[in-house]
């Protein structure tokens, strides 16, 4: 089995999505699961898990109703308010249902870079743990320094790294990039998703050889067993097609032996996410 461990839906408007920047107009559209499903099957996914792109509960209780109705989406990473003091009743509402498997804060959008560090978000995250829910960090570089001092207070809390940060690869810049995920990745609780890439190229002009020397630092610094592989569709169309990226992450762990390739693609995702086989 594959897994997609990180693509996105949404009924398009323009209030919830502002994100969607000048340039991105092919996203301001819906993107369902009767959009997604015949890309996974032509691409030899078998299950993907869906991750928020709103910022509010309703998020997370249509993310589940998809879930429900589409079984090939086998977990779903959605939003709480973290910051709130009404977070452990937002937590004990959906981690109630099986496939909520983590949370995610679009922390590269706010305004203050510290943001992780305020003492009401990092209560939110303290409270995770005792409902076997995952975080995905969503960062710029500039960010990983403060993940870094994140995640040293939580030494029991599973973390995944989202996109490797979004490094300069238009830029063809490593460092401090390189130097601050490498710091990052020597928490054992912290994992890395193979997934944004393309969307930090160059987008109409990219090349896999653009990616090999970022890929080559995130392999070097979490190792197989601490990787999975995430198309960050329909994100990734501003770049290329779907077969196209998840094909960029696959044939880069075509390398590895066996093993690794199924712990990447199957192995990792299913133990990180407590997704049921």
């Amino acid at each position: 089995m594959k897994i997609d461990t990180h693509q996105h839906f949404w009924k398009y408007n323009d209030q919830d999505y502002v994100w969607m920047a000048a340039g991105m107009d092919k996203l301001r559209k819906d993107h369902l699961p009767t959009d997604l499903l015949p890309l996974i099957d032509a691409a030899g996914i078998s299950a993907t898990v869906a991750v928020q792109a709103r910022q509010c509960l309703e998020e997370s209780t249509w993310l589940l109703q998809l879930a429900d109705e589409y079984p090939f989406i086998r977990a779903v990473v959605g939003w709480v308010d973290l910051s709130s003091d009404r977070v452990v009743e937002q937590l004990e509402q959906f981690a109630q249902h099986p496939k909520f498997r983590g949370v995610r804060h679009v922390v590269h959008d706010e305004p203050d870079d510290k943001f992780m560090l305020r003492a009401s978000f990092l209560n939110g995250l303290s409270q995770l743990k005792r409902f076997g829910l995952t975080y995905d960090l969503l960062l710029f570089p500039r960010h990983l320094p403060i993940a870094y001092d994140v995640v040293k207070r939580f030494p029991d809390q599973r973390f995944v790294l989202d996109h490797i940060a979004k490094p300069p690869i238009r830029a063809r810049e490593m460092e401090p990039w390189a130097r601050d995920l490498k710091r990052l990745a020597s928490f054992a609780n912290v994992s890395c998703k193979l997934s944004g890439l393309v969307t930090e190229a160059k987008w109409n002009s990219w090349e896999a050889q653009d990616t090999e020397p970022y890929l080559d630092v995130v392999l070097s610094a979490f190792g197989p067993q601490r990787l999975m592989i995430g198309s960050d569709w329909p994100v990734c169309t501003l770049a290329a097609d779907y077969t196209s990226v998840i094909n960029l992450a696959t044939n880069y762990i075509g390398r590895l032996s066996g093993d690794e390739q199924h712990a990447i693609l199957e192995k990792n995702p299913m133990q990180f996410y407590s997704i049921q086989s």
